[in-house]
Parts: C-alpha cells; sequence; structure tokens
C-alpha cells in the first residue's frame, strides 16, 4: 500500500469488534459495537500554524490509539478497511 496522509491526518485501522464477551457469550454481527481503538498505519506531515511553522504530530506509525466513536472517515483500500482522521481525533496513545 502506498498512501500518505496529508496536514495532520492519520490512517488508522480499527481494531476488530469483540466476538465474546467477558462471560463468554458470542455477540452477533448486528449487535457488535464499533470498536474505538486501533494501530496507526500513515501519519501526515503535521499542521501548519498561524505563523507558517510546521508543528509535528506527536502520533507515529505503530501507535495503538483511542479515539471517539464516530471519528474519522471510512475508506477500503485493497480490501482492508481504515479509518482517516486528524490527529486531534485521537484521545489516547495506548502503550
Amino acid at each position: 500500500m502506498n498512501i500518505k496522509p496529508l496536514a495532520d491526518r492519520i490512517l488508522v485501522k480499527p481494531a476488530p469488534a469483540e466476538e465474546k464477551t467477558a462471560s463468554g457469550i458470542i455477540i452477533p454481527d448486528t449487535a457488535k459495537e464499533k470498536p474505538m481503538q486501533g494501530e496507526v498505519i500513515a501519519v501526515g506531515k503535521g499542521r501548519i500554524a498561524d505563523n507558517g511553522q510546521l508543528i509535528q504530530p506527536e502520533i507515529k506509525v505503530g501507535d495503538k490509539v483511542l479515539y471517539g466513536k464516530y471519528s474519522g472517515t471510512e475508506v477500503t483500500i485493497d480490501g482492508v478497511e481504515y479509518l482517516i482522521m486528524r490527529e486531534s481525533d485521537v484521545y489516547a496513545i495506548i502503550n
């Protein structure tokens, strides 16, 4: 894949939705929640501040991130679903 997000956008591969609950009950497809975490696949160069200075992104490729339930735009590349979102849509980096 050869994709480079622009400005302060990032490309995230969402984690798969949970198949079972903690107690072992299988969740049907219609009841699965959208995942709110994923892995960063690509990062843009950063945003330009009002004074013209480039602000580098804090997020880097390979980071596991936590984002809002309805954040980003869904895109399909080579049959794989991704999200493109702004760095500001990410709430936290998970270690």
